[in-house]
């Protein structure tokens, strides 16, 4: 395993981190705790340190589950990231409730990593009003959390007002290599080095999409190394610029990748563009399934329908769509009724009533 040495912390995580937002789940929904325990002690025991949660991972339940996990190792041994849910938060005093609840549901005297969770230019401004920073400041000071920071979801002219307001002990951004022009994207990354700002890189495989590939698009890969998976390359482009995982399968490739990690050299950097060319001509919108527009007042399952919509934009596997769309019964696209709330929620600023529309006609007409 390959680790991250940073000296403005003083702490070295793996560079493999492990998110807790995608658990395997059973069919009423809940986590399936034996497999997803088991993808965990894999991760760890082959030297995973960094561990990624949220208080609304899960439906409030990943929390609780990864505490009850890590009590089997030793609290030195591992770095404990989790966020403060400022889209839920109205006052101080609930931003201070839900700490202490998290702290309960963890099981731990401290946090190694705290993050106000998902900020755009809404959220950021309640931090400001809210007097969270100087709250956060004080914890820090009684050793409740050990690094503050702050996830992102906006423009990048957001993200340049927030990095600039305060010297942050780390932040976290989202980039992969077909989004590095949304959100703080490739500009974002480059003005963290300027202010020496620890970054934290989140959905580096897209929740997945970067994963399988349709045919002639992993031909290019597969030409060039048929023995290394599909994903493997976009974690070597995040990596090689400094990870969610939902299968044991998934955690077995990721830490093959890390295990001897090499970066892309200057062959490979081409290659990896040309397929985030070619990826970014087929792909009908930028979902990645963080399900912050859901629930739907109307039941909608808005990831599920961006999913296989997507997936059948690059895959090109009609019958798959079809089945998928389907299985969703009620919560199919053609159900929207454009209450327009999923998308003040949206961290991507996808048009959703716009692209749900088109997800039936396109279904429709397979």
């Amino acid at each position: 395993m390959e680790y991250s040495k940073i000296d403005k912390l003083n702490v070295n995580p793996s560079l493999l981190g492990f998110g807790c937002m995608r658990f395997p789940k059973k069919e009423d929904g809940t986590i399936d705790e034996v497999e997803a325990e088991r993808m965990l002690d894999y991760a760890i025991e082959s030297g995973v340190t960094y561990i990624d949660t949220a208080y609304p991972y899960h439906d409030g339940e990943s929390e609780p589950f990864v505490g009850r996990v890590l009590k089997k190792y030793k609290r030195e041994d591992f770095y404990l990231a989790t966020k403060l849910p400022m889209f839920k938060i109205d006052s101080l005093e609930q931003a201070k409730e839900i700490l202490e609840e998290q702290m309960k549901r963890l099981d731990v005297d401290y946090v190694d990593f705290y993050l106000l969770h998902a900020l755009n230019k809404d959220t950021w401004k309640k931090v400001i009003d809210l007097n969270i920073i100087p709250y956060c400041e004080e914890l820090k000071k009684q050793g409740r959390i050990k690094n503050f920071g702050f996830s992102f979801h906006d423009d990048y002219e957001v993200f340049e007002e927030i990095i600039n307001y305060r010297d942050w002990d780390f932040c976290q951004i989202q980039l992969n290599y077909i989004d590095t022009d949304i959100q703080a994207g490739m500009k974002g990354y480059k003005l963290t080095e300027e202010k020496n700002v620890p970054l934290v890189i989140m959905e580096p495989i897209k929740g997945g999409a970067l994963a399988s590939l349709s045919d002639d698009i992993e031909k290019v890969f597969t030409d060039y190394n048929q023995n290394v998976s599909i994903s493997s390359w976009a974690l070597r482009f995040v990596a090689s610029l400094l990870s969610g995982m939902s299968t044991y399968a998934q955690v077995e490739d990721n830490l093959a990748t890390f295990k001897d990690f090499k970066p892309l050299d200057q062959d490979e950097e081409k290659l990896v563009e040309k397929v985030a060319n070619m990826i970014k001509a087929k792909t009908k919108n930028g979902c990645t399934g963080c399900r912050y527009c859901m629930p739907c007042p109307f039941g909608i399952d808005i990831p599920g329908n961006f999913k296989l919509w997507n997936e059948y934009g690059m895959l090109g596997l009609k019958d798959t769509a079809k089945r998928r769309y389907t299985n969703l019964g009620d919560a199919q696209a053609e159900f929207c009724k454009k209450c327009g709330k999923c998308e003040k929620l949206c961290p991507q600023s996808i048009k959703i009533r716009e692209d749900l529309k088109q997800v039936a006609q396109d279904i429709k007409n397979l």
